[in-house]
């Protein structure tokens, strides 16, 4: 498959699942490119981004957002580029985010790889996320009652 090839299944996989009136957090290294060819990605896709600073984002300025933290229903989530071993409420059972890593962490707790490589090149919905983070077992650092 070349790159073109793959940018086309990643924004045809996105655009399944994502809809117009949905927000999408980017957990970094939306690409090595230029900020030209970013935004004609973006255009392409559904839906409201938020895009958070990564490791081979030239294309957005330096001062990007590192870290995204949400309580959405239940359940605080932080999003972070890299995989973090404590995080905002941790301690609290919250979820962690993260990309960076291709899927080759082992990680126990309430943290999830969300990048595309890891994920057969599709987003992780929240409800999909609901249900990997039910199967996964209690953060090492959540505080007994």
């Amino acid at each position: 498959m070349t790159p073109d090839e793959m940018d086309h299944d990643i924004i045809t996989k996105f655009n399944e699942v994502v809809t117009p009136q949905d927000h999408t957090i980017h957990v970094g290294d939306f690409t090595l490119k230029s900020t030209s060819f970013a935004k004609n990605i973006i255009k392409q896709l559904n839906g409201t981004h938020t895009f958070l600073l990564g490791s081979h984002d030239r294309w957005m300025k330096k001062k990007g957002l590192q870290i995204w933290k949400k309580k959405i229903e239940d359940n605080y989530i932080v999003a972070c580029h890299y995989a973090l071993h404590t995080w905002p409420r941790s301690h609290f059972n919250s979820w962690h985010v993260f990309g960076h890593s291709h899927g080759n962490l082992q990680l126990s707790g309430k943290r999830h790889d969300v990048g595309v490589d890891n994920n057969d090149f599709y987003p992780v919905s929240y409800g999909s996320l609901v249900e990997i983070m039910d199967g996964k077992s209690d953060n090492f650092n959540l505080v007994k009652k």
